[in-house]
């Protein structure tokens, strides 16, 4: 255990959580992201309360993405303030933890498809 996070991202829609998951599994960003719908969140915004149906993304990262992936979340949001909180993970399984880190950290010329790939035959053959 070290420099992980679990950061959780709100969008309005499922296909924005779910471009915004592609697009940061995809660049390194994120290893893993899980979107949950049914989500309502309360907050003021404006001076007002407000309601809101949401979805819900729980993206498995490194500290050290964190401010660019905050930066890219920013850049493909629909909100002007989108919520993009970093909790550490203070304990997981050695080899998913391995695992985030191999998926964020890869070298130039390597493609997210074998990432994922690569996950999905450890996952058949575990």
């Amino acid at each position: 255990m070290g420099n992980e996070v679990v950061i959780f991202i709100t969008s309005p829609s499922r296909g924005e959580a779910k471009r915004l998951g592609c697009h940061l599994v995809s660049e390194g960003l994120a290893a893993c992201v899980n979107i949950v719908p049914g989500l309502i969140s309360l907050f003021r915004w404006e001076g007002k309360l407000h309601e809101e149906r949401e979805f819900l993304l729980i993206v498995k990262s490194r500290t050290s993405c964190f401010k660019k992936l905050e930066k890219r979340v920013r850049e493909l949001h629909s909100y002007s303030v989108p919520e993009v909180i970093g909790l550490p993970i203070v304990e997981g399984s050695k080899a998913y933890l391995q695992w985030v880190r191999a998926m964020t950290t890869l070298p130039k010329g390597k493609t997210a498809g074998r990432r994922a790939s690569s996950r999905k035959l450890n996952r058949k053959n575990s």
